[in-house]
C-alpha cells in the first residue's frame, strides 16, 4: 500500500505485520520512533499477542530478547549508537546463542565527542559480532528488508540487524510501498525456532565451552553466515515475487557494466552518489557505482565477481579505524586480491556532515585521473586541523579538542563572514 510516510513508521508497520511476540527497547535517537509507534500498535490492539516491555537500559532491551527468543517467541528491538555499544556483551551472546532475533539499527555517530547524527562508526562497532547486517538504501528499502530479516534469522537461526541511516531515512517522509500483513503472510511463515527452553524436554542454551569445543563452535557459526549467503538471495528472489519489485539481496549494482571506475558505498548516500554517477555518464565518462547490501556476511565472490575487472575502485566510508584507514575498503581489497583494481578510499559524512554532489563530482574527478590518495577525508578542513596540530605540539595542556575545534572554527567564521566552506 503506497504512503507518504516517515521511514520508522513505516518500519514499524512492516515490523508490526511480521507479528512479533515480543519488543522490548529503550528510546535513544533516531530510533525512538519506531518502537513508539509498535507500542501505541500494541497498546490500542492493532498488534494482538505481543508483549511490550518497556526497560531501563539497551543492554535490558536486547537481554529480554534473548530471554524471549530463547522461549521461542518472535523477538525484535532497536538501538543506535551508544545504545548499540551498550548491549556489545549482549549482542555477542545472541549471535553466539544462534537466537533469530530482528533489531533495527537507526545509524548514529559514536562519541566522544556528543554527536546525535548519522554515520556508521556503531554498525562497524558490531560488524564482528557475529550478526548479519543489512544496510538499506531507502526507506522503501529499509521497510522491506525488515520483512525479509525475520524470515532470514529464522530460517538460519541468526540475528539479523537492520542498518538505516538515522535522520536521513528514519525522519524522512516519502513515498513507500508498505507491505500488506496479508503479503507478509504469503511471505513470513508462523515461527518454529530451531531450538527452545522446553520443560518437558529440558536443555541447556548457553552452556560454559572449554577449548576442547569452542573452536568448533566458533567454525559453525562462521559456517552458517556463509550458508545464510545463499538464502539471503533466495528469499529476496522470494519476497520480489509476493510483492513485485527487487529489494534487497547480496549487491545492488548500478551502470557497472562497461565502467572504468566504480564507486563503492553503504546507505543512503548511495542515492547521491547514482545522481553524480548519472551527470558523469552525460560527460562521457564511465562511472558505476556499487551498493553493498549485505555487509555481514560478506558476500566475497559476489564482490569479486561485481569488481573483479580492471576497474578502479573508489570506496566511500561514513567510518573509519583510527589509526588505519577504511573498513569496508578493507573487505573489498580482499575481495579483488590479485586484481589490477586500484583502490582508493574517502572517509566522508561523520557526524553526520552532508556528502554532497559537489563534493563527490570532485573525488570522482580526481578518481579518473589518478591524482586520488590511497586515503583521504571528504571536506576536511584542514586549516582548523593544522592550527590544533601545531597547539598541541606546543603546549602539552593544550585542552580537549572538541571544544578547542569548535573555537577555532567559530573565530573564522567570523573573520570571513560565514561558515565553512
Amino acid at each position: 500500500m503506497l504512503r507518504q510516510i516517515e521511514g520508522s513508521q513505516a518500519v514499524a508497520r512492516v515490523v508490526a505485520a511480521c507479528r512479533p511476540q515480543v519488543v522490548c527497547a529503550y528510546p535513544i535517537t533516531p530510533q525512538t520512533h519506531i518502537v513508539e509507534a509498535i507500542g501505541a500498535m500494541v497498546k490500542s490492539g492493532e498488534l494482538p499477542g505481543c508483549r511490550f516491555i518497556n526497560v531501563e537500559s539497551e543492554f535490558s532491551a536486547l537481554s529480554v530478547a534473548i530471554g524471549a527468543s530463547a522461549t521461542g517467541a518472535r523477538a525484535y528491538t532497536a538501538t543506535a549508537s551508544q545504545g548499540l555499544l551498550f548491549m556489545m556483551e549482549a549482542l555477542y551472546n545472541a549471535a553466539g546463542l544462534g537466537l533469530p532475533i530482528v533489531m533495527t539499527l537507526a545509524n548514529r555517530a559514536v562519541g566522544a565527542p556528543i554527536n546525535i547524527w548519522n554515520d556508521h562508526s556503531d554498525a562497524m562497532a558490531a560488524r564482528d559480532a557475529g550478526w548479519i547486517q543489512l544496510f538499506a538504501e531507502s526507506n522503501q528499502e529499509a521497510a522491506d528488508l525488515h520483512a525479509q530479516a525475520f524470515r532470514l534469522a529464522e530460517e538460519v537461526s541468526l540475528p539479523v540487524m537492520v542498518c538505516m541511516d538515522g535522520f536521513v531515512l528514519t525522519h524522512a517522509v516519502e513515498r513507500v510501498d508498505v507491505v500488506t500483513r496479508e503479503q507478509i503472510d504469503a511471505f513470513l511463515p508462523p515461527y518454529e525456532p530451531r531450538q527452545v527452553l522446553d520443560p518437558s524436554a529440558p536443555v541447556t542454551i548457553g552452556a560454559m565451552v572449554g577449548p576442547e569445543a569452542f573452536e568448533e563452535v566458533r567454525y559453525l557459526d562462521h559456517a552458517r553466515h556463509l550458508d545464510a549467503l545463499g538464502s539471503i538471495e533466495a528469499i529476496a528472489e522470494e519476497f520480489a515475487e509476493v510483492v513485485g519489485r527487487p529489494c534487497g539481496g547480496l549487491l545492488s549494482p548500478y551502470r557497472t557494466q562497461d565502467a572504468e571506475l566504480i564507486v563503492v558505498a553503504l546507505g543512503s548516500v548511495l542515492g547521491t552518489i547514482h545522481e553524480v554517477v548519472d551527470e558523469a555518464r552525460d560527460r562521457g565518462a564511465r562511472v558505476g557505482a556499487l551498493g553493498i547490501t549485505t555487509f555481514r556476511p560478506f558476500p566475497l565472490d559476489a564482490v569479486r565477481d561485481a569488481l573483479g575487472g580492471d576497474a578502479r575502485l573508489l570506496v566511500v566510508e561514513k567510518a573509519f579505524s583510527s589509526g588505519f584507514g577504511g573498513v569496508l575498503s578493507t573487505d573489498i581489497a580482499m575481495a579483488v586480491e590479485g586484481a589490477p583494481s586500484r583502490i582508493s578510499t574517502v572517509v566522508g559524512g561523520l557526524g553526520g556532515r552532508a556528502i554532497t554532489e559537489t563534493s563527490l563530482r570532485r573525488v570522482i574527478d580526481d578518481a579518473l585521473e589518478g591524482r586520488l590518495e590511497r586515503l583521504e577525508f571528504l571536506d576536511l578542513d584542514r586549516g582548523a586541523v593544522e592550527a590544533e596540530l601545531a597547539r598541541m605540539a606546543a603546549n602539552r595542556r593544550s585542552g580537549p579538542v572538541a571544544e578547542n575545534m569548535l573555537r577555532s572554527l567559530s573565530a573564522s567564521a567570523r573573520r570571513t563572514g560565514g561558515g565553512r566552506p
